[in-house]
């Protein structure tokens, strides 16, 4: 019997390698890491294979994703990536089945291209979320497409939002000014934005009265 095969973003593989140049740029050698929405788990092979000091804690509300998740993480050889955890961000407990993460458990919290195929009410689940489970001095990295006040929207992106949009009605690109206010409403503040390729923006967010 032939293995499953592992599932595959194109758009994983095209921006991965970005990313993970700003993610060393701001990660100490070591930490533990918890990945929201997760997917495929081209990400966390990647980046737990570039980060061996990092424990890596992939999750997604959906186990459909697991097997292609731990298969990634086989292939790169990536043995700290964690076994996967379901995880809804709209629930008060994190994960939502097994063992509860404890408070202030993570270095880093990573979460790329959910805000914008997810319900608004997700962005509040993930900021509360990642300002009980962050450790003093951790980051919150979120990375996708955003609008902003004041910066021109990529022709591209304005498609994209129109195309979400019409697929499900609580989709679409967010405001980063939005995302920010709910964000400081998790007691958390944006310490760094990152331009990266095809429009989309790398964010960092800390806590805003914690210090590491």
């Amino acid at each position: 019997m032939s293995p499953t095969p592992l599932q595959h973003s194109p758009a994983a593989e095209r921006n991965q390698t970005p990313i993970l140049a700003q993610l060393l740029a701001v990660l100490p050698p070591s930490g533990a890491a918890l990945e929201i929405a997760s997917g495929t788990g081209q990400h966390a092979a990647h980046f737990a294979a570039a980060l061996p000091g990092w424990t890596w804690q992939p999750t997604d509300l959906h186990d459909t994703h697991f097997t292609s998740i731990t298969g990634w993480a086989a292939q790169a050889g990536a043995r700290n990536v964690q076994a996967p955890r379901r995880l809804d961000v709209l629930r008060d407990r994190w994960p939502s089945e097994g063992p509860a993460f404890g408070a202030a458990a993570f270095d880093l919290i990573y979460c790329a291209n959910m805000l914008h195929i997810a319900p608004w009410a997700c962005c509040t689940g993930l900021m509360q979320g990642a300002a009980r489970h962050l450790a003093p001095g951790g980051h919150l990295v979120t990375y996708g497409p955003y609008l902003e006040d004041d910066v021109p929207t990529a022709p591209g992106n304005l498609a994209f939002d129109a195309s979400l949009r019409a697929q499900d009605a609580a989709w679409g690109i967010r405001r980063l000014e939005d995302v920010a206010a709910v964000a400081a409403q998790a007691g958390l503040h944006l310490a760094a934005r990152h331009a990266l390729p095809a429009n989309n923006l790398l964010l960092v967010w800390t806590h805003a009265t914690r210090n590491a």
